[in-house]
């Protein structure tokens, strides 16, 4: 598999970095990497109409290089090293720096290895899921494992974090739901929940009818989409709620938003995210924070890296001790690992997450 990298015109980094990131890159992912520089906006667009997938772009400043990012085809991923507003339609990731040339070749060559059909469930350029379906012979309906990402709830990360849990899920039996939400740095708290809501509510009609066990729905969320997945889980906690959530887990969580706020987690992510802090906004943390939720009545799994941070760890071992005594049932798992092998397919943590996941949904 050869991954290809177009660097359109004008773009400030140093081309010799780029390129060994490339390289790396790809070799990690079982391929090799070259990366294309060209000096205009007529050359870019030649060079990405003979390009086979997987390709990323670097487009540039350049007005009419940027200009290709509408309408171009599905499978191009486009990269801006600064933060830019999303394209709607186009596979565009932006703001993470030169480290996001790694995500971005990643997300290319997943969307390559394992194609996902994205599925608007609003309006918004940021409302919609990626969805994947196992093999055809495996047997219907399906459990649901819906993917909510993290990243401090900031808006230049996004659903490309959680691509290699998608595949993986896809791959054991599961219809993977990876979900885009707007970010509440650019939108507001309020959308960042009503969007996860949303992106639940929508699940019987995602795809036919009858491919989905909605009895069987597991919603998994990174650092700070442990946040989110547990306020979903309780808020459709309810018999009445449909659909209703089976299992929710948590992968290394900012479970107790008022004391990860006040011991300024992330910059103070916490109280940039919810608009206050729990003095000024006391409803939203009433309503998003786990800790204040309890019990929030829907089974739970927390999983936790040893060599994440301490912050971190406390909080998911305060958590666990708190949910219990509140009546939950809940799994905690605490094993080596730091904050991004609870994502990584190959890791052992994540081996361990899933038969414990395959336990509660009696796989």
């Amino acid at each position: 598999m050869d991954v290809t990298v177009l660097v359109g015109p004008e773009l400030t980094a140093d081309l010799a970095l780029l390129e060994s990131l490339t390289t790396a890159t790809a070799a990690d992912l079982g391929g090799t990497g070259r990366l294309v520089a060209v000096d205009s906006t007529a050359a870019l667009e030649s060079a990405l109409a003979a390009t086979a997938a997987p390709v990323v772009v670097l487009p540039g400043p350049t007005a009419s290089a940027r200009a290709l990012m509408s309408g171009a085809a599905s499978h191009v991923v486009w990269y801006d090293l600064t933060v830019s507003t999303a394209v709607a339609g186009a596979r565009h990731l932006s703001g993470r720096g030169v480290w996001g040339l790694v995500w971005a070749i990643r997300h290319a060559v997943y969307q390559h290895r394992s194609p996902a059909v994205r599925v608007a469930y609003g309006a918004h350029a940021d409302q919609w899921g990626e969805l994947r379906l196992p093999t055809a012979d495996t047997a219907r309906p399906v459990p649901v494992a819906v993917l909510l990402h993290g990243g401090f709830w900031r808006s230049y990360w996004g659903a490309d974090l959680m691509d290699a849990l998608a595949v993986d899920l896809a791959a054991r039996g599961y219809a993977a739901w990876n979900v885009e939400y707007r970010r509440p740095d650019r939108h507001g708290w309020d959308a960042t929940t009503t969007d996860v809501a949303a992106a639940l509510a929508v699940l019987p009609v995602v795809t036919d009818t009858g491919a989905l066990d909605l009895d069987r729905i597991v919603v998994l969320g990174h650092s700070a989409g442990g946040q989110l997945a547990l306020r979903a889980a309780a808020d459709l906690a309810d018999p009445a709620s449909a659909p209703r959530v089976a299992l929710a887990v948590s992968l290394a969580g900012v479970l107790d938003l008022a004391e990860a706020d006040g011991r300024q987690l992330g910059d103070g992510a916490v109280s940039a995210a919810l608009g206050g802090t729990p003095t000024t906004v006391p409803q939203r943390y009433a309503a998003g924070d786990p800790m204040a939720r309890l019990p929030i009545g829907v089974p739970t799994l927390l999983v936790q890296g040893a060599g994440d941070s301490p912050d971190l760890v406390d909080i998911n071992r305060r958590y666990a001790v708190a949910a219990r005594a509140a009546g939950d049932e809940l799994t905690h798992l605490e094993l080596p690992g730091d904050h991004f092998d609870v994502i990584g397919p190959g890791s052992a943590i994540w081996q361990a997450t899933m038969e414990q996941v395959g336990r509660y949904l009696g796989r």
